[in-house]
C-alpha cells in the first residue's frame, strides 16, 4: 500500500511539475515526466519548491545565456537547485538549450543534463539519439 501511495504521490507531483513547466517556460515540455523524476530530489519537492523550480526553469530557458546559471532556494523547506545553461544550439532550425539541472532537498541530491528545444512554441525534451537523427 505504501508503494502505491508513493507512486500516486509521484504521479501527482509529476503532473504538477509538467503543468508548471508548461506554464512557466512559455509552454514547455509535455511528456511523461514520471520516469525523469523517479528517484530524484524532485519527488520530495513541496508546492513552493515546485513554483521556485518552475520560475528558475523559465528563466534558464528563455533568458540565460550559455554558461550562465539560474539558482533557486526555499529557506522554508531547505530545498534548492541550479539550472546551468551548458550550451545553446539549434536542432532542425529550432532553438535549443542543454541544461544541467541540480536539485537538493534535505535528504537527497541529484543532477542531470537535459536537452530541450523550442518546437512550435513548446519546449520539448530530446534524447541524445533524437538529436543525432536531426
Amino acid at each position: 500500500m505504501a508503494l502505491l501511495h508513493s507512486h500516486r504521490t509521484l504521479r501527482a507531483r509529476t503532473a504538477l511539475w509538467a503543468a508548471g513547466l508548461a506554464v512557466a517556460s512559455a509552454p514547455a515540455v509535455a511528456q511523461n515526466w514520471v520516469g525523469l523524476l523517479k528517484n530524484t530530489p524532485a519527488e520530495n519537492f513541496s508546492e513552493e519548491d515546485l513554483k521556485l523550480f518552475f520560475d528558475a526553469s523559465r528563466k534558464a530557458l528563455t533568458e540565460a545565456k550559455a554558461g550562465e546559471s539560474v539558482r533557486w532556494q526555499n529557506p522554508a523547506s531547505g530545498s534548492r537547485g541550479e539550472l546551468k545553461v551548458v550550451k545553446a544550439f539549434s536542432w532542425q532550425e529550432y532553438p535549443c538549450r542543454q541544461l544541467r539541472v541540480t536539485s537538493e532537498t534535505t535528504d537527497r541530491k541529484g543532477s542531470s543534463v537535459l536537452n530541450l528545444c523550442e518546437v512550435q512554441g513548446k519546449w520539448k525534451l530530446l534524447s541524445p539519439s533524437q538529436l543525432k537523427k536531426g
